[in-house]
């Protein structure tokens, strides 16, 4: 029996944990003191499934179950994959993550194939399907002679329609400091030929409004860098990509305020005694008798009745009411109040919504527009829509590594058709479907 060792017991495991334990490997989930008792649960008694306690400072424990296991899945924060990755190739032993691959880590290419592993990286879904469903497509157009013109790809793990009601239009249901992280990245997509860059504090201005089937309008802004995707796809010839995160109309208008009111930066204050309100005057440099909300709003260029003005009303940053905070960030303080106030509740549903559109252009003169849609619901009463994307496909890639069926090494990313095949014909069976539609009019095109 094959052995796996999933590291971390997040919001987003139990979707893998369940998949490994079907298959009858042999699993061990190690995680912190925190997540063990998630962790127990998932498992379930199941007798092919063991839990054990561990933290990231227990090095020797970490390399005695990496040697121990034939294959290593890691579900903990990006920062720690490179030091595990380390682990693997001692023990030459294969490693499979759903996070973005840093240049630190493709760095270790070479010492992978030397030990004959592959380190699997953005095997998720954002990354992860967007990648392997685009390459379907792209590789299609290419077969057939043609080139890809545009390429656009948006994804959001999102509140459904009905569980969006708060102003911010958010909940989540995965990590929450990390979607705040996310939101400080900068931007950066070629449009007609011509690279444009969009800074960290501008990223929430001018969202593009982009119509979804089945759920109307959604907003998108630029996710990190989309140039390094021009050699990733194998597509030379694209004259527009874009890659974009999709929210409900209100985010990005009400963080664009955040942003301007440096309410999510790492900057260290002294808060000893300090009220929300008070933390405000300071970053706008109102005194602390004032009318800080109207304060707020002037300073934000807003009337005080905006829509971004009563979101963070409602989140509690105008009270007079003590942070108990001596030396912090606001980052810190407003990714508190947010999972106080904004995660997916127990009975509600999340989404996971992506779309590629394509312009594809052929020998013979004719143009077509393509479009590829997936919509998948999930709850926390069962399993959530984010963990079912993010961590099923990396299931299937442990599954077939360990079969023998992925023969690549080194660190990659799944975009050949021997890796990117099997698993989307593997997730459209657990009803996680891309709908593809072709020969739509250049008119359907993002503008």
């Amino acid at each position: 029996m094959k052995k796996v060792l999933i590291l971390g017991a997040g919001l987003v495991a139990n979707p893998i944990v369940n998949y490994l334990l079907d298959k009858d490997f042999e699993l061990t989930v190690a995680t912190a003191p925190e997540t063990i008792d998630r962790a127990r649960i998932m498992i379930a008694g199941r007798p092919n499934g063991n839990a054990v306690e561990w933290t990231m400072n227990q090095k020797e424990t970490l390399d005695n179950l990496v040697a121990a296991n034939d294959l290593t899945v890691s579900l903990l924060p990006w920062a720690f994959h490179v030091e595990i990755a380390g682990y693997c190739i001692k023990h030459r032993k294969n490693m499979v993550t759903t996070s973005y691959v840093k240049p630190d880590m493709q760095a270790l290419d070479k010492k992978a194939k030397e030990a004959g592993i592959i380190i699997l990286n953005e095997l998720g879904v954002d990354p992860g399907i967007d990648h392997m469903s685009a390459k379907r497509i792209i590789d299609h157009v290419h077969e057939k002679g043609g080139e890809v013109k545009k390429f656009y790809s948006f994804c959001g793990a999102l509140p459904a329609p009905e569980a969006a009601d708060n102003p911010f239009r958010y909940k989540f249901s995965w990590s929450p400091k990390g979607v705040l992280l996310a939101s400080n990245n900068d931007g950066r997509y070629l449009c007609n030929g011509k690279e444009v860059y969009v800074p960290g504090k501008d990223i929430f201005k001018n969202p593009t409004p982009v119509e979804v089937p089945e759920i109307g309008k959604l907003h998108v802004y630029p996710n990190r860098n989309s140039l390094p995707y021009i050699d990733k796809y194998g597509i030379p010839e694209v004259k527009t990509i874009m890659r974009g995160t999709f929210r409900h109309p209100g985010w990005c208008e009400t963080m664009d305020v955040v942003k301007k009111l440096d309410l999510i930066t790492n900057d260290n204050y002294d808060m000893t005694g300090k009220t929300y309100a008070d933390l405000l005057a300071m970053l706008v440099g109102a005194d602390r008798d004032d009318d800080i909300k109207e304060k707020v709003a002037a300073y934000a260029g807003l009337p005080a009745d905006a829509h971004p003005i009563k979101a963070l009303e409602w989140l509690g940053l105008f009270e007079h009411k003590p942070m108990n905070r001596q030396q912090d960030t606001p980052f810190e303080v407003v990714s508190d109040l947010m999972i106080e106030k904004m995660i997916l509740g127990t009975h509600e549903r999340d989404m996971v919504v992506m779309q590629h559109m394509l312009l594809a252009s052929y020998p013979d003169g004719k143009k077509e527009v393509i479009r590829s849609c997936m919509l998948d619901y999930g709850s926390k009463a069962t399993d959530t829509a984010i963990a079912r994307t993010v961590t099923l496909p990396a299931a299937v890639g442990v599954e077939m590594i360990l079969k023998g069926e992925i023969t690549e090494k080194g660190v990659r990313i799944p975009v050949s058709p021997a890796i990117y095949n099997p698993i989307l014909d593997a997730l459209e069976a657990m009803d996680i479907k891309m709908d593809e539609c072709y020969g739509l009019p250049e008119k359907e095109m993002v503008s």
